[in-house]
Protein backbone atom coordinates (compact mmCIF):
# COMPACT_ATOMS: atom_id res chain seq x y z
CA UNK A 1 0.00 0.00 0.00
CA UNK A 2 3.01 2.37 1.09
CA UNK A 3 4.83 1.47 -2.20
CA UNK A 4 1.87 1.93 -4.73
CA UNK A 5 1.51 6.21 -3.05
CA UNK A 6 5.05 6.44 -3.31
CA UNK A 7 4.66 5.04 -6.90
CA UNK A 8 1.85 7.57 -7.20
CA UNK A 9 3.65 10.50 -5.74
CA UNK A 10 6.61 10.17 -8.09
CA UNK A 11 4.31 9.80 -11.11
CA UNK A 12 2.32 13.16 -10.45
CA UNK A 13 5.62 15.17 -9.86
CA UNK A 14 7.18 13.53 -12.20
CA UNK A 15 4.42 15.04 -14.86
CA UNK A 16 4.73 18.22 -12.68
CA UNK A 17 7.90 18.85 -13.93
CA UNK A 18 7.72 18.66 -17.57
CA UNK A 19 7.67 21.80 -19.26
CA UNK A 20 5.07 21.92 -21.76
CA UNK A 21 4.69 23.92 -24.94
CA UNK A 22 2.24 26.50 -23.58
CA UNK A 23 3.44 26.59 -20.71
CA UNK A 24 6.59 28.27 -22.14
CA UNK A 25 4.35 30.74 -24.49
CA UNK A 26 4.00 33.78 -23.47
CA UNK A 27 3.08 35.88 -26.40
CA UNK A 28 0.30 36.19 -28.21
CA UNK A 29 1.44 33.86 -30.85
CA UNK A 30 2.66 30.29 -31.60
CA UNK A 31 5.19 28.49 -34.12
CA UNK A 32 5.45 24.91 -35.14
CA UNK A 33 9.24 26.08 -36.02
CA UNK A 34 10.76 22.70 -35.19
CA UNK A 35 14.71 22.64 -34.45
CA UNK A 36 16.61 25.58 -33.52
CA UNK A 37 19.52 24.45 -35.75
CA UNK A 38 16.94 25.29 -38.92
CA UNK A 39 16.00 28.72 -37.85
CA UNK A 40 17.63 32.06 -39.54
CA UNK A 41 19.38 34.50 -37.66
CA UNK A 42 18.06 37.50 -35.77
CA UNK A 43 20.29 38.97 -37.37
CA UNK A 44 18.92 38.33 -40.93
CA UNK A 45 15.74 39.12 -39.67
CA UNK A 46 16.84 42.57 -38.19
CA UNK A 47 18.45 43.61 -41.41
CA UNK A 48 15.18 42.81 -43.34
CA UNK A 49 12.95 44.60 -40.75
CA UNK A 50 15.56 47.85 -40.79
CA UNK A 51 15.23 47.45 -44.64
CA UNK A 52 11.48 48.13 -44.23
CA UNK A 53 12.16 51.22 -42.12
CA UNK A 54 11.55 49.71 -38.53
CA UNK A 55 13.95 50.23 -35.17
CA UNK A 56 14.57 47.26 -33.69
CA UNK A 57 14.64 47.36 -30.08
CA UNK A 58 14.40 43.78 -29.19
CA UNK A 59 13.95 40.31 -30.06
CA UNK A 60 13.54 37.33 -27.93
CA UNK A 61 12.07 34.00 -28.57
CA UNK A 62 8.91 32.97 -27.87
CA UNK A 63 6.19 30.47 -28.49
CA UNK A 64 8.40 29.23 -31.20
CA UNK A 65 8.44 32.34 -32.11
CA UNK A 66 11.07 35.59 -32.90
CA UNK A 67 9.09 38.09 -30.75
CA UNK A 68 10.13 41.57 -32.14
CA UNK A 69 9.80 45.00 -29.77
CA UNK A 70 10.28 47.80 -32.55
CA UNK A 71 9.13 51.21 -34.05
CA UNK A 72 7.93 51.06 -37.25
CA UNK A 73 8.15 52.81 -40.75
CA UNK A 74 5.38 54.67 -39.10
CA UNK A 75 7.03 55.67 -35.87
CA UNK A 76 4.28 53.25 -33.98
CA UNK A 77 5.86 51.04 -31.14
CA UNK A 78 5.09 47.77 -32.24
CA UNK A 79 5.14 43.98 -31.09
CA UNK A 80 5.30 41.31 -33.55
CA UNK A 81 6.08 37.65 -34.22
CA UNK A 82 8.01 36.25 -37.25
CA UNK A 83 8.25 32.66 -37.76
CA UNK A 84 11.93 31.58 -37.58
CA UNK A 85 12.40 29.51 -40.05
CA UNK A 86 10.67 31.38 -42.58
CA UNK A 87 10.89 34.67 -41.45
CA UNK A 88 7.66 35.18 -42.42
CA UNK A 89 4.81 37.76 -40.05
CA UNK A 90 2.58 35.00 -37.62
CA UNK A 91 -0.93 36.78 -37.03
CA UNK A 92 -1.27 37.64 -33.58
CA UNK A 93 -4.25 35.76 -31.06
CA UNK A 94 -6.43 39.05 -30.04
CA UNK A 95 -6.82 38.96 -26.30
Amino acid sequence: MLSRLFGAILVTAAFAAMPTHVATATGLATCDSGSPDKWQSQEKLTAILKAKGWEIRKIKVDGGCYEVYAIDDKGKGIEAYFHPVTLERVPIAEE
